[in-house]
């Protein structure tokens, strides 16, 4: 139960199979495993310690899956950072779990100075990517090439393998401790549920950084097969990458589904060789899935509900569900059942489990969960009281086992698959000096599922725009993060105990849905 273990078997049974694909670029595994235990010791050598973390600011490359590999081969813990964030978010991560050694990519180097100006220890910098060495910055080619390789740590089980950063409830992220059992065991659950295509091409569109995809990256190494990779999610992209590479399956988010399907070249590609898609971090539109159907026929769908801090899957919606009688009963709109190894229960306030269509709390157990927040034990207790994850997610369970998510008990916003807490917005709508209160809550969006909305009381005799206010936000926090509509209040609706009343405010968006968020 280490996270090198795929390699390691790879370079036991199909050393010479071809494991990256990255813009014509291709290493075998043999030529990866070279590649890891070297940087590995490179990192060994500029100061990596075990249970150090060790940060990634980067788009989608085979050097991207090199870095995660390496890192756990010499005995660290990986931070992939947000290439969404601004600045100030980036290094409040930074910060808060010690990252002193940071790896960019060429698209990213206009952000290194601000970056080691406002971190409290300047980071070690390596660069990746094709383009020359900044001066000051370690060369990542380099590196591999000077160094001698050096033999697996092999940290696993219980060590921290990964440092997540999720949005904060109360207005800073929290830092998700993944360890490799929680990886290993959540991909290798995944594969139980639905085991690996043969000879699996598998293509890595969605943001690396990101725990779904980095998930994926984890499962193909688990199974042997080949990963492709491309910068970052294009229409376009994918659609010239699945025809050239013979790519079989890849994971998306409903909204870059919409996108790939809708492209107006969609039609001249040849993507015969396409046979699986995953898509998650949000609910599919039944008009996207009725086309995609058409659009896609024998391509197998697959729906993953899970989060950051279960590893991430909790429960998967098989190819059973994504079809004609599936969208007549429903059920497509389901978020799957538990998959093998995870225990869940729908449970009420006291943590008594509800009948079955009875709307509880989600709460899940199993090897997948995390260990906890980093340095914040008393929200860890909170998070897992009992010994069970509380995903703050309001949902029922129907007779079969099929859950269906159809509220948020935690202040969040699913919007575009991302993850955004309402408290975290609105500390940066508030600290704008004309704006007394605000409530951040999401609304329903075409686009993007659910889209960040501001409601908002001003200070008396003080005026400012909509558009001031979601200006002000982006100096602040990532542009997706920033409200897309602000609306001015004389007053919050307040409750007895002096909480807003925040299902108030979304009840007139949400009148005619089904459910009260996406």
């Amino acid at each position: 139960m280490y996270l090198t273990q795929g390699l390691h078997r790879s370079l036991q049974l199909n050393p010479d199979w071809i494991a990256t694909t990255f813009r014509g670029r291709q290493r075998t595994f043999r030529q990866t495993g070279d590649r890891v235990s070297c940087l590995a010791s490179g990192l060994r050598a500029v100061g990596m310690e075990d249970n150090d973390r060790i940060g990634m600011l980067a788009l989608n490359s085979d050097r991207y899956m090199e870095f995660m590999l390496a890192v756990w081969w010499g005995g660290g813990v990986i931070n992939p950072v947000n290439v969404r964030w601004s600045v100030p978010e980036i290094v409040y991560s930074l910060d808060d779990c010690d990252t002193r050694i940071l790896f960019v990519d060429d698209n990213f180097l206009t952000m290194t100075e601000a970056i080691c100006t406002m971190a409290k220890y300047r980071p070690l910098l390596i660069h990746v990517g094709d383009g020359p060495t900044p001066e000051g910055m370690l060369s990542f080619e380099k590196l591999i090439a000077e160094s001698e390789s050096m033999k697996d740590r092999y940290r696993g089980g219980d060590d921290i393998a990964a440092i997540m950063y999720t949005g904060g409830t109360t207005g800073q992220p929290k830092g998700v401790m993944q360890s490799h059992l929680n990886l290993w065991s959540s991909a290798v659950m995944a594969l139980a549920e639905h085991p690996p295509l043969a000879n699996s091409i598998v293509l890595h569109a969605a943001p690396m950084f990101h725990t779904a995809c980095m998930a994926r990256v984890i499962g193909q190494l688990v199974a042997g097969g080949r990963h492709v990779f491309i910068p970052m999610f294009d229409p376009l992209d994918v659609l010239q990458t699945i025809e050239r590479e013979r790519v079989s399956e890849t994971l998306l988010v409903p909204i870059m589904l919409q996108a790939l399907i809708m492209h107006p070249a969609f039609a001249q590609y040849d993507i015969s060789s396409f046979k699986r898609l995953t898509y998650g971090a949000a609910p599919i539109a039944e008009s996207v899935l009725q086309r995609a159907l058409v659009l896609l026929p024998g391509v197998e769908f697959m729906h993953g509900y899970g989060m950051t801090e279960t590893s991430p899957v909790i429960a998967r919606s098989g190819p059973e569900n994504h079809s004609a009688a599936s969208i007549a009963n429903g059920r497509f709109r389901s978020a799957g059942r538990p998959i093998q190894g995870v225990a869940v229960l729908v449970v009420d306030g006291e943590g008594r489990e509800v009948p079955r269509g009875e709307v509880g709390e989600v709460i899940v157990r199993g090897a997948n969960v995390m260990l906890g927040y980093w340095n914040r034990p008393e929200e860890t207790a909170q998070a897992l009281c009992g010994g069970w994850m509380h995903t703050g997610d309001g949902a029922y369970m129907d007779a079969d086992g099929y859950l269906f998510i159809v509220d948020r008990i935690k202040d969040m916003i699913v919007t575009g698959g991302e993850n955004v807490y309402c408290g975290e917005v609105e500390s940066a709508v508030t600290a704008h000096p004309a704006v007394a209160a605000c409530a951040v809550i999401g609304i329903p969006s075409e686009q993007w599922g659910e889209a960040v909305h501001a409601v908002v009381v001003l200070k008396p005799g003080l005026e400012v725009s909509g558009e001031e206010v979601i200006a002000h936000c982006r100096q602040h926090i990532a542009g997706y993060k920033c409200p897309k509509s602000v609306d001015f209040v004389t007053a919050l609706p307040i409750s007895g105990a002096g909480k807003v009343l925040k299902r108030d405010l979304r009840a007139p968006y949400w009148k005619d849905h089904k459910h009260g968020v996406s």
